[in-house]
């Protein structure tokens, strides 16, 4: 662990220790799976794990964060939250996130301060600076601690530190609500939300890992994004762009493209001029 990282670790640790207790919003990423095992390790018992059980929300990933956290003996809180409750939030709007995190932060603070604990921790790291992200104003509105960005930790620092710990995690895909996946202004229900989910599980039981089904045209239109080193196998695999489009077509698009350019982070945001 080169110097650098090592001082960095080390603020993080001096930051939660500083917390004295903390509940840990846990989505079974990356982030939040590094954050939650070093502040178990800094703060024990007085660490606990929440995780929201949405519709924005895969079951695999709530079904992870259940088994990591009975794996290392973390106090864990499924929080059951209806994010398509929220007002306005069926629309979609470009402040989609903002109007989501407070609405469940609040949710995680009240729970939290019921509980006993001091503050409320997320896995926002240095990177979440460089896209649009509204959720931020959300976070930090309600108080909400972010150890790694404070700590300076970008997402390469963190899988660096992952890996050290020997966590599974430390190569795992990055990932983002199912919402994110939907163009601004495109109504977001629950069916809507599920069938991008069966689109994206269809291509992972394909072997691809890195990927997004983005949804365009009143949820008519699904653009698949892959990894552009993962496309050639897409495309010339006999049999695979077929099935692609029968299994989508059958979850009810009407078309089905691949997008090009391959899969990045935050694609539904390109063009704000932000």
């Amino acid at each position: 662990m080169e110097q650098t990282l090592s001082v960095k670790y080390q603020t993080l640790k001096q930051t939660l220790h500083a917390l004295t207790s903390a509940a840990v919003a846990f989505s079974s990423g990356v982030d939040s799976t590094f954050l939650l095992d070093v502040t178990h390790e800094v703060l024990g018992a007085r660490a606990v794990a929440f995780t929201a059980a949405s519709p924005f929300v895969p079951q695999r990933d709530v079904d992870e964060a259940a088994a990591f956290c009975r794996a290392r003996g973390i106090e864990h809180i499924i929080v059951p939250f209806d994010t398509l409750a929220i007002p306005g939030i069926t629309a979609n709007p470009t402040d989609r996130c903002y109007l989501c995190k407070h609405a469940l932060f609040s949710h995680m603070v009240a729970l939290a301060k019921k509980r006993g604990l001091a503050a409320v921790v997320d896995g926002s790291n240095l990177d979440d600076d460089g896209d649009y992200r509204p959720g931020r104003r959300a976070l930090r509105e309600l108080g909400i601690v972010s150890p790694l960005h404070a700590a300076g930790l970008t997402k390469a620092d963190i899988r660096a530190l992952s890996k050290e710990r020997g966590l599974a995690t430390w190569d795992k895909p990055s990932f983002a609500c199912l919402a994110s996946r939907f163009a601004y202004g495109e109504t977001l229900t629950c069916d809507a939300l599920a069938r991008v989910n069966a689109a994206e599980e269809f291509l992972m039981s394909k072997g691809f890992r890195q990927l997004r089904v983005r949804v365009h045209d009143d949820a008519t239109l699904a653009r698949i994004e892959l990894l552009p080193e993962d496309l050639p196998r897409f495309l010339t695999t006999p049999g695979l762009r077929e099935e692609t489009s029968w299994h989508l077509k059958a979850l009810g698009f009407r078309y089905v493209a691949v997008d090009l350019q391959g899969f990045r982070s935050g694609s539904m945001n390109e063009g704000m001029g932000r």
